[in-house]
């Protein structure tokens, strides 16, 4: 089952085009990593994909609430618990429940902290364990090992190789290697925006929430 296809797109930051005739599909079970120098424009393919900024040109195609995007802010409420923290993306999303999501990346004994007392790390785990409670097949990741150690990488790895095999996709920026299987390697550097290509047209905006 098709859960993304991205056709000849192109996306712009700041007015200008970054890349250009990007074209990929990802179906239940595969994972799709994005490389390419800083710059290149992977972070605004994804805030594209993620609805977050209209693309230049090109379609955006996928079922109708299939899509959580986890960007470079954890977008946790510090006054609320870890546990809190979950109740309520869960909520917000209809999704499941919070205890097996803390038990995967290793935060249950955590579960009743402030967030605004979490180190970086334990911050960017919960951040991510909240993708666990959104339902939500498809993931789109901006960097997501960013402060994590070696350590928590493997267990994020692991907590993405279990969502693939459960019908999962995801789209990750990294440069880390997560050492999936099933993932394919888009490298963004040949779809960079020609000089003189045409500006960007449509409306686009930005905004860095958990979508």
């Amino acid at each position: 089952m098709s859960l993304l296809a991205v056709q000849d797109l192109a996306v712009a930051r700041g007015g200008l085009r970054t890349v250009e005739g990007v074209t990929f599909d990802l179906e239940a079970g595969q994972a799709l990593i994005l490389r390419g120098p800083n710059g290149v424009g992977k972070t605004t393919l994804l805030r594209t994909v993620a609805g977050l900024q209209a693309p230049v040109a090109g379609r955006i195609v996928m079922p109708e609430d299939c899509l959580a995007y986890a960007a470079h802010a954890d977008g946790l409420k510090p006054a609320l618990t870890a546990a809190e923290n979950l109740t309520f993306w869960a909520q917000v999303f209809g999704g499941g429940g919070t205890d097996a999501a803390l038990a995967a990346m290793d935060l249950t004994a955590l579960a009743h902290r402030p967030a605004a007392a979490l180190s970086a790390g334990q911050k960017r785990r919960l951040g991510l364990a909240r993708l666990l409670v959104t339902g939500r097949p498809l993931w789109v990741l901006d960097e997501p090992t960013v402060s994590l150690d070696a350590a928590s990488v493997a267990r994020f790895a692991q907590v993405l190789v279990a969502h693939l095999g459960q019908g999962g996709a995801a789209l990750i920026a990294t440069h880390i290697d997560l050492g999936l299987p099933q993932a394919r390697v888009l490298d963004l550097t040949p779809f960079r925006a020609r000089p003189g290509s045409a500006p960007a047209t449509r409306a686009s905006g930005f905004n860095e929430a958990f979508a």
